[in-house]
């Protein structure tokens, strides 16, 4: 009889499903708590807190949908900005064993920002499942080089946290480049895990300052004064492309790093009609079948962006009339007052964006 509790009671909630269909039963369950829907991943925001004056850390207790993370990986995390939702992608950067994330973000446009400056404690926001390949492999190298510069601290101290938790019995070296100790993110936690951990070794290289373990950017001797055994570690690059370029250049296919290759995408220019008007700004233009990202950017406009393949969306914007297609998939949609990625979103005629 108590065997057959659990699939009673998954029975009641698939028919309380249908009997709440068109909405489903989290639509209801989100107007008494937002935590409670069971088809979407929420976070709800436990602790805020600045460590430099252009960055906020905020720790995110996630909902009984989220499956976890591999430390490395990627979250797009979702909030609601002047009634419009808003997505970017940001790395975890606590251990994949903590039940709690943290996310560090640098304000450098509108979501950052709004992150930055208007989330706090008790604030809801949505959560992807995780994605990307930039993590440490199963079978745990011997020998592990981390580097990292700026923001790209994140994922990189993900994977330290994780190693560390495991109790890693090898060699870790974390360089960690930024300005100078004013920004440099993490800074005692290194220290703390670094003393916690007898394996694990943190440099900190400050480019325009003074004070640091090493002065200046990346160079190879950086490698062979840190971490002189480099050649035979697994590395995993996180920051500004010239960081790393130079240590790909240095280390070759041992290097793993957070970028992503470019989908091999097609335009039709030729048979390109209709007129693209961008509401805002109230510039217009000939629809010439180049994604509007670029069509923007012809147009005299500066729209936000990252990748420019439909990965990061940070070039997301309110289309409000028209129809587009999706560049990576041919799927065309015609709903009005919908959010699109404009670095993949080509038009099919008329198309009226909020920008």
């Amino acid at each position: 009889m108590t065997a057959l509790i659990p699939r009673r009671v998954r029975g009641l909630a698939s028919l309380a499903e249908a009997l709440l269909t068109p909405h489903g039963m989290d639509r209801y369950l989100e107007l008494v708590d937002p935590m409670l829907v069971r088809r979407e991943i929420r976070g709800l925001v436990t602790a805020v807190r600045k460590q430099t004056p252009d960055s906020v850390t905020l720790t995110v207790k996630p909902s009984r949908a989220w499956p976890g993370f591999t430390a490395g990986q990627y979250v797009r995390l979702q909030v609601e900005i002047d009634g419009v939702r808003r997505t970017r992608c940001y790395s975890p950067c606590g251990s994949q064993y903590d039940g709690e994330l943290e996310f560090t973000i640098k304000e450098q446009g509108l979501v950052s920002g709004h992150l930055n400056r208007a989330i706090g404690v008790g604030s809801v926001v949505n959560l992807s499942t995780p994605d990307g390949g930039f993590t440490v492999p199963a079978t745990r190298p011997d020998r592990v080089l981390l580097v990292s510069g700026g923001s790209g601290v994140t994922p990189v101290l993900a994977m330290a946290r994780t190693l560390v938790a495991e109790g890693h019995p090898g060699e870790i070296v974390f360089l960690h480049y930024s300005n100078g100790p004013a920004d440099a993110l993490y800074r005692t936690e290194l220290a703390e895990l670094a003393a916690r951990h007898p394996g694990l070794r943190v440099v900190h290289a400050y480019t325009h300052s003074k004070g640091g373990d090493l002065t200046g950017f990346f160079a190879p001797e950086h490698l062979e004064r840190v971490a002189p055994w480099y050649r035979d570690a697994e590395a995993f690059v996180c920051g500004p492309k010239p960081l790393m370029d130079a240590v790909r250049e240095q280390l070759g296919e041992r290097v793993h790093t957070e970028e992503f290759t470019p989908p091999a995408l097609t335009f039709d220019t030729a048979n390109a009609e209709g007129q693209v008007r961008f509401k805002r700004s109230g510039r217009e233009c000939a629809n010439s079948g180049k994604p509007l990202l670029e069509q923007a950017e012809e147009a005299g406009l500066s729209p936000e962006h990252g990748c420019r393949m439909g990965i990061c969306f940070s070039c997301t914007q309110l289309k409000t009339a028209g129809r587009v297609r999706n560049a990576k998939t041919g799927e065309i949609s015609g709903e009005e007052d919908e959010e699109i990625q404009l670095c993949i979103s080509v038009p099919v005629g008329d198309v009226e964006i909020d920008a």
